[in-house]
């Protein structure tokens, strides 16, 4: 994964720097909670990968965090979103997906599902 984390188009990198700027509320709310590295791994916003931005990436954990609006909740948006996750895992990433809603009705579940994700997957290369 080292080198391909670097191989994305350049012209995502506009979009990348927009995104970064235009957080959702649920958004602002998760990273103000994974920015504090309370979970020992360093996550990054909007991080180009391939062809993709991913929402919320931990590279030491091999982690995606995406946050969900409506728009992935269409059939030609659950779609897009299977070939996209089937791309990542093939590169070694885990993707943890919860809706915006699941987020700002029950935050500290969704930490705690992201806690035991980091925590699993030490635990796993630790073992290794």
């Amino acid at each position: 994964m080292g080198n391909y984390f670097l191989q994305y188009p350049k012209s995502s990198i506009p979009k990348a720097r927009r995104l970064r700027k235009e957080m959702t509320i649920a958004e602002r709310k998760l990273w103000s909670k994974l920015r504090s590295n309370a979970m020992g791994v360093h996550f990054r916003r909007q991080v180009p990968f391939g062809k993709y931005i991913l929402d919320f990436f931990s590279f030491k954990a091999k982690l995606v965090i995406e946050l969900d609006g409506s728009q992935h909740y269409t059939e030609s948006g659950r779609a897009r979103d299977a070939i996209r996750d089937q791309y990542l895992r093939e590169h070694g990433l885990t993707i943890l997906r919860f809706s915006d809603h699941e987020f700002l009705s029950n935050p500290s579940g969704v930490m705690e599902k992201i806690y035991e994700n980091v925590h699993h997957i030490e635990d796993s290369v630790e073992g290794s």
